[in-house]
């Protein structure tokens, strides 16, 4: 059996282009997106990694803390998921439990105004994901 390496190469190059594009595309469109709840749904989990691998390089981070953040990065970098990505809506539903989780426990022993510095996108998004809850101190929304 004879493989065509110069084709597959070929084909490896054409897939990984069109893959290129179309995460351009991806980020093109949403910045694009109205402010609203699909805005912050598509900011999430990319303002996630930002954060943690800002806070990786910190020296006042804990190594504990820096573990978890490690440990975040690689879940959603890594092609293997509990639930696989072609499932519509739960697809990417395990990355951002386990990004959610792991922040939070890193975020315990992580000054707040670190955390603030380091993350992305807008502040109540984080303040949403470290407390979990909406805060007593606010009127609760209409509905």
């Amino acid at each position: 059996m004879d493989v065509d390496w110069a084709a597959w190469l070929t084909g490896l190059g054409i897939a990984a282009a069109v893959w290129g594009v179309l995460c351009v595309v991806m980020v093109l469109l949403a910045s694009r997106l109205p402010p609203g709840l699909l805005r912050d749904i598509a900011e999430f989990l990319p303002a996630c990694v930002t954060t943690a691998r800002r806070l990786r390089r910190s020296p006042a981070v804990p190594r504990r803390a820096k573990v978890a953040l490690l440990v975040a990065i690689i879940w959603v970098v890594s092609p293997i998921d509990l639930l696989p990505e072609f499932l519509p809506v739960i697809g990417p539903l395990d990355d951002v439990v386990a990004v959610v989780l792991l922040l939070r426990y890193a975020a315990r022993s992580i000054p707040r105004d670190q955390l603030v510095a380091a993350w992305p996108a807008e502040l109540r998004l984080l303040e949403r994901l470290l407390d979990g809850r909406r805060r007593p101190d606010r009127d609760p929304e209409p509905r």
